[in-house]
């Protein structure tokens, strides 16, 4: 397997590194609700309307934070957001009540500004080829981070206090930074920064971007199936343990089941990437989307321990073939102006689920409780199924004219086959 990465460049294994030590410390998102509730003695209602501000956050720094990158250095900008988060999430001990509501969105998009910032940085250090290798190396260590945090995090809770969680991820915080500031030259890691004048070619930075994706309309497409996607994967974190507690099984079950899911991508990530790297991308992508409403499709034959097994091994199943390969599709698409753009949009997307996936999502369960797991099915199916319509699209047009029109020879019509421009 070793050989399938070995155009995968230090750097990047230096910088999943970093990746990984913020990852394990990067437990407050966790906890920040039982913190709220407890130490904080806020209500439910009101933990959650602070919680969901802060989701928006999140959400806005994913989808701006490659934009700054093309503007001002990715590098520079991670180095920048990884400071501001980390120094915001060391004072959460020392704020008001009153101001986590403006501490805690902007802790939240200074780590979706990172997180756009860290894929724009892979994307412009790897050549064209190794890009899912190199995301899936970075994803699968960020995994193994979040797999051990949450039980450190929880001892540490307990240990000391709430409080030396906020303060621990901080301080992983600014470790990244300092890390990334080391490991990551500042010499090519902004090269889609170099020529601020391409960045547009109208003069206006959203138009340039628009016109290239329509340019792109495979893109386009994906775009909008992550969106669905993520509405419906998010559903494992909010809908599904309530789900779960409803048929009788606890907390400890949910766990478990959650646990499953860092350990099958743990184990199947880094192989898939290397035995898939030279597939075409979107036939990969609408498997992986169609596979996550499997999983979903799979609670309609009841509820129990073993449905929810097998539900959560087809999620993380797709989830380990569309996430990575969806990644590295956008950034080979992207033209160098607008690298960071292109993985904001595509950042931006993946994450829409946290704000919009509890809300549409509950509401739903308290409905009709009994349509929420078809209807995902049926949404992942419908956007996977919109991906692999485009992959044969795409792949007739790239067709030779000589293979699309196999009845008339080109000695019969006069031409010579030729590539029909995609």
């Amino acid at each position: 397997m070793a050989q399938g990465f070995k155009d995968v460049p230090r750097v990047v294994w230096l910088l999943a590194a970093g990746v990984f030590v913020n990852a394990v410390v990067s437990f407050t998102f966790v906890f920040v609700f039982l913190y709220l509730t407890g130490p904080r003695g806020l209500g439910a209602a009101q933990a959650g309307l602070v919680t969901g501000i802060g989701g928006i956050g999140l959400v806005a720094g994913n989808f701006t934070g490659g934009w700054y990158g093309d503007r001002f250095g990715h590098r520079r900008v991670l180095l920048a957001a990884s400071t501001a988060g980390g120094l915001a999430l060391m004072s959460f001990p020392l704020l008001s009540t009153a101001g986590l509501y403006a501490a805690l969105p902007l802790a939240q998009y200074a780590s979706g500004v990172v997180r756009a910032a860290n894929s724009a940085l892979v994307a412009v250090t790897v050549p064209e080829g190794a890009r899912r290798q190199a995301f899936a190396v970075v994803r699968c260590v960020s995994n193994g981070g979040f797999t051990l945090g949450p039980p450190l995090g929880a001892l540490l809770a307990t240990g000391l206090s709430y409080d030396w969680l906020f303060v621990a991820d901080g301080l992983g915080t600014l470790f990244f930074a300092l890390w990334t500031a080391r490991v990551v030259p500042a010499r090519g890691a902004s090269r889609s920064a170099s020529r601020p004048a391409a960045a547009a070619p109208d003069g206006g930075l959203g138009r340039g971007v628009w016109e290239e994706l329509r340019a792109r309309p495979a893109v386009l497409v994906l775009l909008g199936a992550i969106l669905v996607t993520d509405l419906v994967y998010r559903q494992q974190y909010s809908a599904f343990p309530v789900y779960l507690a409803d048929h009788g099984l606890d907390i400890r079950a949910f766990g478990l089941v959650i646990a499953l899911n860092g350990g099958v991508i743990l184990l199947l990530e880094l192989p898939a990437a290397v035995a898939l790297r030279a597939r075409p991308p979107l036939p990969v992508i609408g498997t992986g989307i169609v596979l996550v409403g499997a999983g979903y499709a799979a609670l309609l034959a009841g509820a129990g321990v073993a449905g929810a097994v097998v539900m959560m091994v087809l999620l993380s199943l797709g989830e380990i073939l569309y996430k990575t390969t969806a990644t590295a599709y956008v950034a080979d698409q992207a033209p160098e102006h607008a690298i960071g753009r292109f993985q904001s949009l595509y950042a931006g997307v993946s994450v829409s689920g946290v704000v919009l996936g509890p809300p549409l999502g509950g509401a739903l369960y308290a409905a009709a409780p009994g349509l929420l797991w078809p209807l995902c099915a049926a949404l992942a199916a419908g956007a996977g199924g919109a991906v692999l319509y485009v992959s044969r699209r795409e792949a007739r047009r790239a067709e030779p004219v000589g293979a699309q029109h196999a009845a008339r020879p080109a000695h019969e019509t006069g031409s010579q086959p030729r590539a029909v421009a995609g």
